[in-house]
Parts: C-alpha cells; structure tokens; sequence
C-alpha cells in the first residue's frame, strides 16, 4: 500500500505565487524568495543572501539578526565548532503536549524549539562552560550536559541521553582531527557530496538512513544541514566556498512534508491521514515515515526542476542558482507562518535522533 504520492509541481508553483503575490504583491517565487537579510553576511546556496528561517534549519538558515541570535559572533572560531555542537543535538525538539514546551531565556529572550539548543549552548559558553571543546564534548557527563540544556520551564528539553551520545561520539571524532571542524571537514575537499559522505562515514548519530522495500535508502538531513551551516560561516568569512551545494537535497523532516499536502504538492492516502490526526506516533524507518520523507524529497526536487525551467523560458537562458536547499529555506517558514491554515493537516510525529 502507497500511503504518501508526489503530485504535480506546477500545483505548488502556482499556489506559491498565488498567496505571495497577495500577501506581498510581487512574486516572490521566481524574484527574491521572502528572508530577512543578515546584515549582508553570506549567501544563500546557490545565490542570493543569506535566508532567514525559523525553526530546525540549522544557523545558516535559522540565524536571526546579529544582535538578537543566541549564537557567538561568526567572527570568531568559537563558532566553527558551536556549529558542530548544535548541529549534533539538532533533533526532536516537538512536545509531547503544545502547552508544554522547553524554552531557555538567553539575554532577556526566550526561546523553544531549536532555538532553545542555541541558547542553551551560547549561554553555557557565557557561564565559562568549554561546550565548544572537542575534550569536553568527548568526556561531559550526562548529568553535566543536563545543566547545559536546562530548561527555565519545567519541560526539559527530550532526549538528553541520546544528545549526550552523539556529542560525546562527535568529540570523539573531532579529537583525532586536532580538535577542530575545519580540519575534520578539510577531508570533504570543499566538494558537498565528499562532505556528506565523509560526516556520515565517521559520525553514526548522523547516519539517517531506511530500509524500504529493500533497499537502503539515505535522507542524511543533518548532515547536509552540517555542510550547510559550515558552508555558510566559511562564506561570512570569507574563507571558504562549497559550489556544487544544489548536491542538497531538502531536509527531510516533519513540517515541510504539511506544507507540502497544503499546497497540493504532496497526497497522503485516507489511511496514512486518519493516523496522523489520531496522533500515532510513527517509529523511525516505518513504512509510513519513510514515504512521507522521501516523497517530500522528490516533490522538492520536482519544484527545483520547474522553477528552473520557469526561469528559463522568463530570461531566455538557463539558470541553477535556485536549489532545494533554497526551496526548502523558503517552505519550512511559509509552513511557521501560515500555521493556523494548515492545522487541519496533522505532522506526523517521529522520536528519533535525525530530526
């Protein structure tokens, strides 16, 4: 039984244009895709500044301005390997009840979800605590870590056991590259898919991979989301470039696929949809999860092909410097934002440490 099927692309580039043309009366699709620009630090991949998006996304694309991000100063190399610290735990930030969030306060804010990570993070980093140290992230107890991620609710923030063992795992890692994610990632060559690869040869918390009807299948989301965000800090610094970064696919996850059945994009059968509202929780590697990411993936890809082939006919010459990493950076917010729209449409809901 098929339980989620990739629909015609041209749907959601319609539906697209349609409601950002209303809500911002030019087309936001084939111009400047909607972001808030980070004070002209970086690019996006593939062109165009920086995206800025809430949520799981990673810092490239869920920083927020300079001064308002619970992050250090790109400037500095204390964030290459705060990059890495977060991106490491950046997984299940869901609550198991909405009223009963995880939310950490960092300089007068609050935060939740994955912003709550980087707060905690940023804030054990201002109390002195050497989080960013590959030998403190190879040796921190569980229990120490707890204080790092403590919660100023009485939620804490999920999975503190499983974060503890990728961190610890990733100091590891780090600490025979001389304790640095530049060197660890200088094996990638600058090239994406040798950087994916290389992460998920060596880091098993970043090995998202399935069976499905056999076969092995790879969605790797933080992993890309890793090469993402050290792409973007090199770039803010003018040190490094990745170019083939539309190797990305979108990273597969929970809120894009509701975006995705929104738009139209993305069908789940009657089944799969009865399920989802009566809030089953669906194991990582079921059949149900996986089609649901991996048809999010391909409708991703279908989107890219279109869009380029939109611009195309528009300026009279080919152009790829829209990817689905963008696509994705411009879904996942449109999905934050219009949140009310789509409540009808149940996310479906995995604990698991690849997203």
């Amino acid at each position: 039984m098929t339980y989620a099927v990739a629909r015609n692309s041209r749907r959601i580039i319609s539906a697209l244009i349609g409601r950002t043309r209303r809500r911002t009366g030019y087309n936001a699709v084939l111009g400047v895709l909607p972001r808030r620009v980070h004070r002209g630090r970086g690019r996006a991949p593939g062109g165009g500044d920086v995206v800025r998006a809430a949520g799981d996304r990673g810092v490239h694309a869920a920083g927020l301005e300079e001064d308002e991000s619970p992050r250090p100063s790109f400037d500095t190399d204390l964030a290459i390997n705060w990059v890495f610290v977060v991106d490491t735990m950046n997984f299940s930030f869901w609550p198991d009840r909405e009223d009963k969030q995880c939310a950490v306060t960092h300089r007068g804010k609050t935060y939740s979800g994955y912003m709550a990570l980087c707060a905690a993070v940023t804030r054990a980093m201002d109390e002195g605590v050497p989080i960013t140290d590959a030998a403190y992230m190879a040796s921190v107890s569980e229990e120490e870590l707890g204080r790092v991620l403590r919660s100023d609710t009485p939620t804490p923030m999920p999975m503190l056991a499983e974060r503890h063992r990728a961190l610890t795992e990733g100091g590891a890692v780090l600490l025979r590259h001389g304790g640095s994610l530049r060197q660890f990632l200088s094996h990638g060559q600058g090239d994406a898919r040798r950087l994916v690869q290389h992460i998920v040869d060596n880091l098993p918390s970043y090995r998202d991979e399935a069976t499905f009807q056999g076969k092995k299948i790879a969605f790797y989301k933080r992993a890309q989301i890793l090469v993402a965000d050290f792409w973007g800090i090199m770039e803010a610094r003018g040190e490094a470039s990745i170019p083939n970064l539309d190797y990305l696919t979108m990273f597969a996850d929970y809120r894009v696929p509701q975006a995705l059945v929104h738009l139209g994009a993305l069908r789940y059968s009657d089944s799969l949809m009865s399920t989802l509202k009566q809030g089953e929780l669906l194991a990582s590697g079921d059949r149900r999860e996986v089609e649901i990411r991996g048809c999010s993936i391909w409708c991703v890809e279908r989107i890219k092909t279109e869009l380029w082939s939109l611009i195309e006919q528009r300026d009279g010459q080919p152009s790829r410097k829209i990817n689905s990493a963008l696509i994705d950076f411009y879904l996942w917010p449109y999905a934050k934002e219009h949140s009310q729209d789509m409540a009808h449409i149940p996310i479906h809901h995995t604990r698991c440490i690849y997203y």
